[in-house]
């Protein structure tokens, strides 16, 4: 057994694993960036809603201060 690979023998079982470990990684990599490239989008958003939960609590004491006033 000593030789042999799991497609079998000599240079073409060789070749084989070392496509499929490259195809592997390859699958791997295209991930991990479309996986941060998503972030930076995310965090985007994010800071847009938080700018907007602000505005919202600022426009809601506003409006309390003047029904105070009344």
């Amino acid at each position: 057994m000593m030789g042999s690979s799991m497609y079998g023998y000599g240079i073409w079982g060789l070749l084989l694993n070392i496509l499929i470990i490259i195809a592997i990684v390859w699958v791997v990599v295209a991930v991990l960036n479309k996986s941060n490239s998503g972030s930076s989008e995310n965090n985007d958003r994010l800071a847009r809603v938080e700018k907007d939960v602000e505005d919202v609590k600022k426009l809601v004491q506003d409006i309390k201060e003047k029904l105070d006033e009344i």
